[in-house]
């Protein structure tokens, strides 16, 4: 890779605090412009977003970065606190990342098409069935709805048994906070494939329907899904006042 040395090499030897600029046509911003973002790697995306990436000790940086963290799901993950660990990267670069990966993130939660809607349990079942039915271990999810019931989001919010004593109720309202969301309906399977909702079933129905009580977000449903089947407690009147 050709390299343009900032200082006059006419000296023969290089000066202790040397570096090396990359050449206009090897920087992240002019091959974003001049190739397409397809072209770029993960690494010099990430230059982009951050305003670095124009010489070789800050490409050694993002590249020490994204190993360390483990790519593209450990900078997602990590705390803008984690991110300026790492030299160059101070708090307002570290809050470009977390917004690039949010905007991601969102984009890939609301389709391009016309949203689908959730007018029925059976729709909220249908939705979910496929690839809950099976699941060997209980997943608690939450569709989260806008105010004409189209589906924003479906999130993963908990892996286990059902029980009160270990499911945070806070966190199955936390993305409907973060996206305004106007309702949502809850949904977990179990994997013996028998939908029959279980005591500890109604009573974290009762918890979660109080608690959007609460927090002005309408819960519309908690489904049960079993193997081909499901129970809607909204329809059996089950936790539901």
């Amino acid at each position: 890779m050709a390299k343009q040395l900032e200082f006059d090499f006419r000296q023969g030897i290089d000066p202790p605090d040397v570096s090396y600029r990359l050449l206009e046509e090897e920087q992240p911003q002019y091959r974003l412009e001049h190739l397409g973002e397809g072209a770029l790697s993960l690494r010099e995306l990430l230059a982009v977003v951050i305003g670095s990436g124009h010489s070789d000790d800050s490409i050694l940086e993002l590249t020490r970065l994204l190993g360390e963290l483990g790519g593209l799901p450990g900078i997602a993950s990590a705390s803008i606190t984690e991110l300026t660990n790492y030299e160059g990267i101070g708090r307002a670069k570290a809050g470009r990342i977390k917004a690039a990966v949010e905007l991601g993130r969102r984009l890939v939660t609301t389709p391009l098409e016309k949203r689908s809607r959730i007018t029925s349990p059976a729709d909220a079942a249908n939705l979910l069935m496929p690839d809950m039915m099976f699941l060997e271990q209980e997943h608690l999810v939450v569709v989260l709805l806008n105010t004409r019931s189209e589906i924003l989001a479906t999130k993963t919010v908990y892996k286990g048994s059902l029980n009160t004593t270990v499911v945070r109720i806070g966190e199955i309202f936390k993305d409907a906070i973060r996206q305004n969301a106007a309702a949502l309906i809850v949904a977990h399977n179990h994997p013996s494939g028998d939908p029959s909702p279980s005591p500890e079933d109604l009573r974290v129905t009762r918890e979660i329907v109080n608690a959007g009580k609460l927090l002005s977000v309408d819960v519309l449903d908690h489904i049960v899904i079993g193997h081909n089947r499901y129970t809607s407690l909204k329809e059996r009147r089950l936790g539901f006042d």
